[in-house]
């Protein structure tokens, strides 16, 4: 059974003539440790579709099931409990990060918020799991202490990631995690983002405007064009035989990302 699905998602914004359909009647699946890659352009829809499955924001028409469990249209308590078990990692590894807080308080804050009562862990058993948890994203013990403007893009891409494994999630939803980086310091964030998925089994929805991208880190690949899914396969048949000229274009759009 598929962790995630996905089914006829609609977002509109407006009324009447006058609505925008943002994301029209995409469908797709994750089946457990694999990973979707979520291609298109710029206002395709993907941003918008990522808020759905977090639960961020409801459809206007469809559904979204995690583990078998309904994720559209349920109360706000019942959400809660499975947004422990997905988590996200932005685009904008320094707005996303809290310039006030010192990085033990960044790590740790989704302990202090979901674990309550018998779950909640002392200050000594959070400071472990810091520890831990950067250490698993190739950051030292001693980052803790300092502040995110101490660190460069790409450290502080691995805090935002360090902090979205805080909760050991099953699902981890990547919404362009590399964009705001420069190529080669992305390349080792992919290459880190890999990794943790052997090594933990974890389950990716991975976003990107990079068909290379993509494919490095897929098993399948869907392919967005203005809110609809035009083109869904594995990664090479999407990729090596597409059917779209606009997936063809993707495609052809950036270098292949190669394999270290």
């Amino acid at each position: 059974m598929a962790l995630l699905e996905a089914s006829d998602l609609t977002k509109s914004y407006g009324r009447g003539d006058h609505a925008t359909r943002v994301v029209d009647g995409v469908s797709f699946s994750i089946a457990r440790g694999e990973t979707l890659g979520l291609v298109g352009e710029s206002g395709s829809g993907k941003s918008t579709i990522a808020r759905i499955v977090l639960g961020l924001i409801e459809p206007t028409a469809g559904s979204v099931t995690f583990d078998g469990q309904p994720m559209t249209g349920v109360a706000q308590h019942r959400l809660r409990t499975l947004r422990r078990r997905m988590q996200p990692v932005f685009q904008d590894p320094f707005a996303a990060l809290n310039p006030r807080m010192r990085v033990e308080q960044i790590v740790t804050e989704p302990l202090v918020i979901h674990e309550r009562g018998p779950e909640r862990q002392s200050r000594t058993q959070r400071r472990r799991r810091c520890q831990e948890l950067l250490r698993q994203v190739g950051l030292e013990g001693s980052a803790m202490s300092r502040f995110p403007h101490e660190f460069s893009g790409g450290q502080r891409q691995r805090i935002n990631i360090a902090r979205a494994l805080a909760l050991r999630p099953e699902l981890l939803v990547l919404d362009e995690p590399v964009s705001a980086l420069d190529v080669s310091v992305g390349a080792q964030i992919v290459n880190l983002l890999r990794d943790l998925q052997r090594e933990f089994g974890l389950t990716y929805l991975f976003i990107s405007h990079s068909m290379p991208l993509v494919r490095y880190l897929s098993t399948n690949i869907a392919v967005l064009r203005r809110g609809k899914l035009v083109e869904f396969g594995s990664r090479d048949q999407v990729c090596d035989s597409p059917r779209e000229d606009y997936t063809r274009n993707l495609v052809a759009a950036t270098p292949e990302v190669r394999a270290e």
